[in-house]
């Protein structure tokens, strides 16, 4: 071990701390009420459930990493995590929307924003009274993003904006957007910037909303740019400065992904205990079989496993110490095991894990999401080698 990782795992505290279980109960509780009762109604009818984080938000969960200062609960990542695997264990579509509008629109404001812009949009997104939105794929740029279509030509005081983008959460609901422009070459780490863009404005609108195999009460959609005039003002950071904005600002979000493959995993295994221990077969619980026993058992290892690789993203997180190579092996790892978790629970529940009457089929669908958004399982070893032949 080197004396990085030594420093590393002699920093990290295992003990969960009080602040962590209040917000577990508090979400326990929560997603009995309000998110358990409708979560198949909101799947088939892929409803994006805008009144459920207006209610998180009271609770102060839709700015868990923003500073009281500006309205939000001033947690950290340590924090953040335990409150998305919380969520994503019910339902993993409203795990999702919670993600994305924590750590991607809000978290790209926090992190790169001047304060008066801060002032102005970390209030209402941290209360939950305006969604987010983060655009930055588009139809021709999934993982190729600089050379994205969507350019900015500057007009005076304002920036003339046309083009559009593809698979954005809340792209239709979403109150106000960050959305990444080419004011610059393709292919130029520094020729594109990051501009605020509000619901409403002129030239600014949604498309088509994909209907998804998972996540289906998570809003992906369209959002179409038309001479969109947006101010000078409206730039986060400087000029140029977008596309490497929105490389910090994913490295925060694998963290967010690779919870959400982890709470998605912890409720496939919850499931699977409480059916085998009561599913009779020959006589007996068939988790007295060593091949569901087995099963159950590699399923808890691997959770486990990504458990640990996700807190010691956290943790650097915490420090503000770089966390690229970790964040992708903790992103890589929790979707690639919660997808061989799902798949197991489905076979652990047999003919019925195959139906809607049981939790398992669902969170079978929605943990394939999470190898493709925020960058693919490919692209993160192309991160993660990447790092290691610096």
């Amino acid at each position: 071990m080197s004396t990085t990782e030594t420093a590393i795992a002699s920093t990290i505290d295992f003990a969960i701390s009080e602040t962590q279980n209040m917000i577990a109960d508090t979400l326990r509780k929560f997603t009995k009420e309000h998110i358990q009762p409708h979560i198949m109604e909101w799947d088939e009818s892929q409803k994006f459930p805008v009144e459920v984080f207006k209610e998180l938000g009271k609770l102060g969960f839709m700015g868990v990493l923003v500073p009281e200062e500006y309205g939000g609960a001033g947690f950290g990542y340590f924090e953040y995590v335990t409150a998305i695997t919380e969520i994503a264990k019910v339902d993993g579509s409203i795990g999702l929307s919670f993600a994305a509008h924590n750590s991607l629109c809000t978290g790209h404001i926090m992190q790169f924003g001047s304060e008066e812009q801060k002032k102005k949009y970390l209030p209402k997104l941290a209360s939950g009274e305006w969604i987010g939105a983060w655009g930055l794929t588009e139809v021709g740029t999934g993982s190729d993003a600089g050379n994205m279509s969507t350019v900015a030509i500057q007009d005076g005081d304002y920036y003339i904006i046309n083009g559009a983008k593809n698979f954005i959460t809340h792209g239709i609901s979403g109150d106000v957007s960050v959305v990444m422009t080419r004011t610059g070459e393709r292919g130029d780490s520094h020729g594109m910037t990051a501009f605020i863009v509000e619901k409403g404005t002129p030239g600014f609108t949604s498309g088509k909303k994909e209907n998804k195999l998972g996540m289906r009460a998570s809003e992906t959609a369209e959002q179409i740019f038309t001479n969109c005039r947006v101010h000078k003002s409206q730039i986060i950071g400087e000029i140029g400065d977008g596309f490497v904005q929105a490389l910090k600002v994913l490295d925060g979000g694998r963290i967010s992904i690779a919870a959400l493959a982890l709470g998605i995993a912890k409720g496939a295994l919850e499931a699977s205990i409480k059916y085998s221990k009561e599913r009779k077969q020959f006589g007996k619980a068939i988790s007295e079989f060593q091949g569901i026993a087995f099963k159950l058992a590699d399923m808890a290892t691997k959770i486990e496993a990504a458990e640990l690789l996700i807190f010691q993203a956290a943790d650097l997180k915490n420090r503000h110490q770089k966390v690229t190579k970790e964040s992708a092996y903790a992103k890589y790892y929790a979707s690639e095991i919660s997808t061989e978790v799902a798949n197991d629970a489905v076979q652990i529940f047999g003919g019925y894990g195959y139906t809607k009457d049981f939790p398992v089929e669902k969170f079978y669908r929605d943990a394939k999401l999470c190898t493709i958004g925020e960058g693919t399982s490919e692209i993160q070893k192309v991160v993660i080698a990447r790092e290691l032949l610096k």
